[in-house]
């Protein structure tokens, strides 16, 4: 078995461009955008975070840098998910960068959802301006009242009602949904009874994120904080009505399409998961030089030196990891990459936030405030452990691939 995990010469020479846009100009200006966040209404952007991350957005696009996400497409780069782990570890690194080269999560997802299974009148709608950045979306799964993790327990009503469906329930965990520049939701709704295979059962429809009905709760917090203007939200469906077009590929195929949106989506996850980890070691260390105590600098106090050796390999191991469950996509085989996918699911967020608490400890008091990255990346990660699946759920999929080697019974 051939496993390369090179990039192509003229791959090697986009990441670099990334890699200098990321360091000099939007670096620069993350703590200028974030202290934006506070004026005025959270859940509008002011004019300087505009200016902000819409100027950046047409340097990246001017400059060709935009929707690396595309892979084996050839409205993108023609990246294989091995290159791209590379870009989005990239982008990992600062909270701006996924979105000012379009690489955004769930807009990435779904707008593989809108190319892969909607219709031409979808892609004329949302699809394009999704891939121009000119508007977001969200994708609601997770419900209040049933264990999600289990998606067979969703149960958002979804009826047919002569040429519309009528949908009624309630979703939180709506990442993205905060955002005034949102206007699509792809929502995992309940269209079988009993009498249907477990898992055709649920579909996915298109829905308007200002069709009649819907109304947003609250912002869900995560540790206190609200991730304004994205958001996490609490929505309410109360007789929203669709048009029957709108349900993707037809009644009871949700599943089908999850498994095309999740599984990419768990990758890219853990790929920024690592940018980050590589983030907070880079700030760990140049703490430890810059600052003194008791005489010596923080690397060579205590255990620092081993703490930091620790942060790179592991680093190093996870990033592997990480390179090998794309390997495995880019082969084709689903249900061969999925234990590898969930293997990198598990290990990239755990990895990110032993370093990030490590840097954060560096730091002393100055870590768990405001005035470093650090605590909102941790929450960030945190959350990643939950998100696409918990840690138990891919853990169960990884053993159960390995006891089948071992057994012919069902596991």
């Amino acid at each position: 078995m051939n496993m390369s995990f090179v990039l192509r010469e003229e791959n090697r020479a986009l990441l670099q461009r990334v890699a200098e846009m990321i360091r000099d100009e939007i670096m620069p200006l993350e703590e200028d955008y974030q202290a934006e966040i506070d004026k005025g209404d959270r859940w509008q952007y002011t004019d300087r975070q505009a200016e902000i991350l819409e100027g950046l957005k047409a340097k990246a696009k001017a400059a060709g840098l935009w929707n690396f996400w595309l892979t084996d497409s050839d409205k993108g780069f023609g990246l294989t998910t091995i290159e791209y782990a590379y870009f989005a570890e990239e982008m990992g690194k600062t909270p701006l960068g996924a979105e000012v080269f379009n690489c955004s999560a769930p807009d990435t997802g779904n707008m593989e959802v809108f190319e892969r299974y909607g219709t031409e009148k979808m892609k004329e709608q949302w699809l394009r301006p999704l891939l121009d950045g000119q508007i977001r979306s969200a994708y609601l799964m997770t419900e209040p009242d049933v264990a999600s993790s289990d998606a067979t327990n969703v149960a958002m009503s979804c009826v047919r009602d002569g040429e519309d469906y009528v949908l009624n329930g309630e979703k939180w965990w709506s990442s993205g949904a905060g955002d005034p520049r949102c206007k699509v939701y792809i929502v995992m709704v309940k269209t079988g009874g009993e009498e249907q295979p477990k898992h055709k059962r649920q579909s996915m429809i298109v829905v308007p994120a200002d069709a009649p009905g819907i109304e947003i709760l609250r912002p869900m917090q995560v540790y206190g904080h609200d991730d304004a203007p994205h958001g996490h939200m609490h929505i309410r469906f109360t007789d929203v009505r669709v048009p029957a077009e709108n349900i993707l590929l037809g009644e009871g195929r949700g599943f089908e399409i999850a498994q095309g949106r999740l599984g990419p989506g768990r990758i890219h996850h853990s790929m920024r998961a690592i940018g980050q980890a590589e983030s907070a070691l880079a700030q760990m260390c140049k703490r430890s030089m810059q600052r003194e105590a008791f005489g010596k600098k923080l690397a060579q106090l205590g255990a620092n030196f081993d703490i930091i050796a620790e942060c790179r390999m592991e680093i190093e191991m996870a990033r592997l990891l990480c390179l090998k469950a794309a390997w495995y996509m880019d082969q084709g085989d689903a249900r061969a990459a999925a234990p590898w996918i969930s293997q990198i699911k598990v290990v990239a967020p755990r990895v990110a936030l032993k370093v990030i608490d490590e840097a954060v400890q560096m730091f002393g008091g100055q870590g768990v405030s405001q005035d470093t990255p650090l605590a909102t990346a941790w929450t960030h990660v945190r959350t990643l452990r939950l998100a696409d699946g918990p840690d138990a759920v891919h853990r169960r999929q990884v053993a159960r691939a390995e006891l089948k080697k071992h057994t012919q019974e069902k596991v």
